[in-house]
């Protein structure tokens, strides 16, 4: 990117043109065992490793460093469940206590540093406390998003050759519960033997008790309060940096999923200085990231980030509509002083349907909010100026992955305020040399779409590896484009070095040689006022070798004649996107097909309109949605 201006100028020039001064700075931040000497690893590149030889504990720095400054009783984790009606408040003290017992848990059932542990669990306290002890005493945790099904967890299980699952009697969706431990008896049956234990976490809402299942197989089943009533707390273990923090494994939507490998040093000061520098979030302040710590999101900004920054952190149990109604977020953010909210634009958008003119706004103060943060997903700009103008407060797209585990591009909030441009999720993080190149590598000129790409090295925080390919890392994203991490994402950079990410490189639609991203389409349908969401998809066409398909949702309330719908939104795709996208054809739903993470299942679509062969991917939110996907397609859709 051009020579940027002001702090965050300095800032992102520094962190390219000296990244190993600008790192071990940035490891000021972080209380180490044995200090680092030196940030950047480079004795095996293209793969690099950060803060080579120094030792620290991730859980020390979330946990007991804030104890030992005389802080401890400030609250650490709000539990708010709208499924139980419960919240509680539990203060650095509390999490200490909790976690280096449940620490002595883990040892009493033989886990040591370096041995796995699986976690399935729902958004409770209890998983926070589980991640949290294994870091303390050098485990390698795994989370499993509670909700997936016994196949796929035993293929986590599997990779990962676990010692002990930690789980719970269940988690709750609206209306009914879940019940978790049947589908980890299946998993187990299903594995190949490693796991000796399962410690459960018992719901008195949740049928099923560890009586129901233990002595049936060569498992031990003992309840949580069983498990901890024999511990010993334990004091944190001292690791390596480069030694792993966790394993998570990607959604798996194709293929067999990636155990993505983090570490702990470049981890936590990754994540430290991102609270501050990105966030704008300092010691005391609420956040609130409403996700699942299942997803990677969760994982760095509902447990780990604000932890470790010494911040409060907010465990929501409920979705963004039906718990009770829309205007759940934004009670939330009243009660607790929410300073800033991180979710999904997939969250706001169901706000938006339900409530198109947020009048259930009206009822919370929302004054504490100093920003809303989106990401997972690309955000379209009615979504963008629909929230803008209702919450009074930057809109902030932000663009990361899983394997980054930190945001790529974003608006660095506690370095300096940068003008919001709508479609863009900002600029390059400090750390990340992003740019476009074409399918040769090659740099393209600004404005034009290409591949993004990230030269190396990438910063601390990113993934350190694939659990169990030692070549994976490589192959998978490094092989590509000499010298660059593959994002996999398409998109552009404008003049000012703002980030455009147009969707993924297979969501590139080639309409009689012409080459449409589906964010660019999505973006003018998003544009109809009665559109709720959208997603757009390539499908054969004979004589065009591909054409655009549009799937619609309407917005709660609005009445409008489907045919009219079809109409003007073809014609809004003709205007904003020109005749040249051939788009004719429209389809309405009540629902678009989406993992539970918020990603619409585009290739799963498309499969299904092309009447290929297709695998209901085990990360779907709700596998009924396809079948009313067909019966649309049959009264709506004509094949060509």
């Amino acid at each position: 990117m051009s020579n940027p201006s002001g702090a965050y100028g300095q800032q992102y020039q520094l962190s390219c043109e000296d990244p190993n001064a600008f790192w071990l700075a940035a490891g000021d931040g972080i209380d180490w065992v044995k200090a680092p000497t030196t940030a950047l690893d480079s004795s095996e590149a293209p793969v690099y490793r950060w803060f080579p030889n120094a030792e620290l504990n991730t859980c020390f720095n979330a946990i007991d460093r804030h104890v030992l400054a005389g802080r401890g009783d400030q609250t650490a984790i709000i539990y708010d469940s709208a499924m139980t009606g419960t919240k509680k408040f539990h203060t650095y003290n509390d999490l200490l206590e909790k976690v280096s017992l449940f620490a002595g848990a883990l040892v009493n059932q033989g886990v040591t540093k370096g041995d796995r542990v699986v976690i399935y669990m729902p958004m409770i306290p209890e998983a926070l406390y589980a991640m949290l002890a294994c870091a303390r005493i050098g485990a390698i945790h795994s989370v499993v998003f509670g909700g997936f099904a016994a196949n796929e967890l035993a293929v986590r299980i599997d990779d990962a050759t676990p010692k002990v699952i930690v789980t719970s009697s269940g988690g709750f969706e609206p209306g009914r519960h879940v019940e978790y431990l049947p589908i980890i008896e299946k998993a187990l049956a299903l594995s190949n033997g490693s796991v000796k234990s399962v410690i459960v976490h018992e719901r008195a809402a949740v049928p099923g008790s560890v009586k129901d299942f233990d002595e049936k197989t060569d498992v031990h089943w003992l309840s949580w309060k069983e498990a901890v009533a024999s511990a010993t707390p334990q004091e944190p273990v001292a690791v390596l940096a480069t030694d792993p923090l966790y394993i998570l494994y990607t959604s798996g939507t194709t293929g067999k999923p990636k155990g993505i490998v983090r570490d702990n040093g470049g981890h936590a000061v990754a994540m430290n200085w991102s609270m501050k520098s990105i966030y704008n979030i300092n010691p005391g302040d609420v956040m609130w990231a409403a996700s699942d710590v299942g997803w990677v999101v969760g994982h760095s900004y509902i447990v780990y980030a604000p932890l470790i920054a010494g911040a409060t952190t907010v465990v929501y149990e409920g979705k963004p509509i039906g718990t009770p109604d829309a205007g759940a977020f934004w009670r939330v953010i009243e009660e607790h002083k929410v300073k800033v909210l991180f979710t999904a634009p997939t969250a706001v958008r169901a706000i938006r349907r339900m409530d198109p003119e947020l009048e259930l706004l009206k009822n919370y103060d929302v004054s504490s909010l100093d920003a809303l943060f989106l990401a997972g997903e690309r955000l379209d700009t009615e979504t963008y100026h629909w929230a803008d103008e209702a919450l009074h407060c930057p809109v902030i797209d932000n663009w990361w992955q899983t394997e980054t585990g930190w945001p790529i591009a974003a608006n660095p909030r506690g370095i300096q305020p940068l003008e919001v441009k709508p479609g863009s999720p900002s600029v390059p993080v400090p750390g990340y040399r992003v740019s476009v190149v074409d399918s040769k590598g090659q740099q393209v000129k600004n404005g034009k779409d290409g591949n993004i790409v990230i030269a190396l090295p990438m910063p601390p925080g990113t993934l350190a590896g694939l659990w169990g390919r030692p070549d994976g890392y490589k192959e998978a994203y490094l092989s590509v484009f000499n010298g660059f991490y593959a994002t996999g994402d398409s998109g552009r950079i404008d003049d000012d070095g703002y980030v455009y990410v147009m969707g993924r490189t297979d969501d590139v639609i080639n309409v009689a040689g012409h080459r449409l991203s589906t964010g660019q389409l999505e973006e003018a349908i998003a544009g109809h006022e009665a559109v709720a969401e959208c997603a757009v998809t390539g499908v054969k066409d004979e004589l065009k070798g591909q054409r655009a398909v549009g799937f619609i949702t309407f917005k709660h309330g609005h009445e409008i004649d489907e045919e009219k719908l079809r109409k003007e939104v073809i014609a809004i795709v003709r205007d904003v996107v020109g005749p040249v996208a051939a788009f004719k054809d429209v389809v309405i739903l009540q629902r678009l097909p989406k993992t539970r993470s918020g990603k619409v299942l585009r290739k799963t679509m498309r499969q299904i309109v092309d009447g290929d062969q297709y695998t209901v991917p085990p990360t779907i939110e709700d596998p009924t949605v396809l079948d009313d996907l067909k019966v649309a397609l049959a009264e709506q859709y004509k094949p060509v």
